[in-house]
This record gives C-alpha cells, structure tokens and sequence, in this order.
C-alpha cells in the first residue's frame, strides 16, 4: 500500500464525514442489530437542515436501502446537498433496497456511487476467492449499472486491515470510508465516518459529531485508527 496516501493530509481542511444507513421503516428483515441504525423520517430531516450550507461535511449512505431513493434523495435536494451511495453489489433489486433503475436516478441527481462490497461481510481476513468478489466483482457490477467509473468504496461494519488496505489501494479506488467516529481531511484516501444511529438528535450530532475535538481526543482516536491499519 502506499503509506504517502493513507495519511491525513495536512495541507486540506477538516472534514466531518457523516453516514447514514436507513431512513424511515424498512422494506425488508434487518441483520441482527441493524436496526440501531434506522431512523425516523423527522430527525433525519432535522439533521440535514443542519447539514445544509456547511463546507465542511461529507454526507454518505451505506447499504443501499430503498430508502436512498424514496426518502432521502427528495430531503437531499429540497436542501441542495449531495451525497455519495455506497451500494451492497449483491443486494442489488432485492426487496427493500435499490434496484438499477433507483441507482440510476440517484446518479442522475448528482449523487456519486460507491461500493459497499457483495455481501456486507467484513474486509477482514479476506481469502483471495472473497477478495476478489469484494473489492473487484462487486465494483464491476456496480459500475456496469450506473456506466461510469466507481472509484470510492465503504468498509463494511467498519472491519478492515492491513492487507484489505493494501488491495484497495493497488486496485485504484481513489478514497476508502472507514467508521473511525472522528474528523478527517479533505483529499485523504482514508475518510472515518460518524454513523447516526436511531437515538441521535440535531443536539447530538452537534456535540458529538459537528464539534471540534479535544487534541487529546484526536490522538487517542488517531492513534487506535494506526493500530487498526497495522493489523
């Protein structure tokens, strides 16, 4: 892997990435304890008004849920803000997630298509058969759907090492999503995530998300963020 790409960049400014995963009810059975991480229709759209206007947040979706096109996508506009969609290649038209035409009109808006891997299963530990079905097959689906190059993915459940990395980096994906629930830098190849989860509020996710963090806490969170790409 090139190390040079994998650390902050210095010289861009911070960036609060924000992801969410469900909006609303959803369309089909939850993995155990994914729903944690659906929200209601009224807070989501309350944190975005606070989103909106700010130069200093990146919004993402994991997952691919329906919801992407049938709620959020609408609230998106109606603020002008964009987001990237990172798409669960092998969910690609099941009930309760977006099918080809979905990805289309989504891309159609401005938003950009990432890849969430095949099968939402962790990054980790990966053989070469799930490697390739992973980080290139999936890729390769995605982007025959929506024509055009897919260049950024999402880790799936935040569970990467060292040679996961390293596979993204050879195979040319121009940024990688982590979960580190942190700030990172505009043009840093890896981008930590804060993900909102059911209970947040507006009040929540400005104190734990939008404010700035203690220089201790930055390297407390830095520094278990190494510890995970050294694996």
């Amino acid at each position: 892997m090139n190390e040079q790409r994998t650390q902050l960049d210095v010289r861009g400014g911070a960036v609060h990435g924000i992801c969410f995963h469900g909006v609303g009810e959803p369309g089909r059975t939850l993995d155990p304890g994914e729903d944690r991480f659906w929200i209601p229709v009224d807070p989501f759209r309350s944190i975005l008004d606070i989103l909106a206007g700010r130069n200093d947040v990146r919004i993402t979706f994991d997952d691919g849920n329906a919801s992407d096109l049938d709620i959020a996508l609408g609230e998106l506009r109606d603020r002008d803000l964009t987001a990237t969609f990172f798409v669960i290649a092998g969910r690609i038209g099941a009930p309760g997630s977006l099918d080809e035409d979905g990805m289309l009109e989504l891309a159609r808006h401005g938003m950009t298509i990432g890849s969430h891997g095949m099968d939402h299963r962790p990054w980790r530990r990966l053989t070469s058969p799930d490697r390739e079905r992973e980080l290139i097959e999936a890729r390769e689906r995605i982007s025959a759907v929506v024509a055009s190059k897919v260049d950024e993915a999402a880790v799936p459940l935040g569970m990467y090492d060292r040679r996961s990395l390293s596979d993204l980096a050879r195979l040319g994906y121009a940024a990688v999503h982590t979960s580190e629930r942190m700030p990172g830098r505009r043009g840093s190849w890896l981008q930590p995530r804060f993900s909102v989860v059911a209970d947040d509020t507006v009040e929540s996710v400005q104190q734990n998300v939008l404010a700035d963090l203690s220089s201790a806490r930055r390297l407390w969170l830095e520094a278990r963020a190494r510890l995970k790409r050294l694996r």
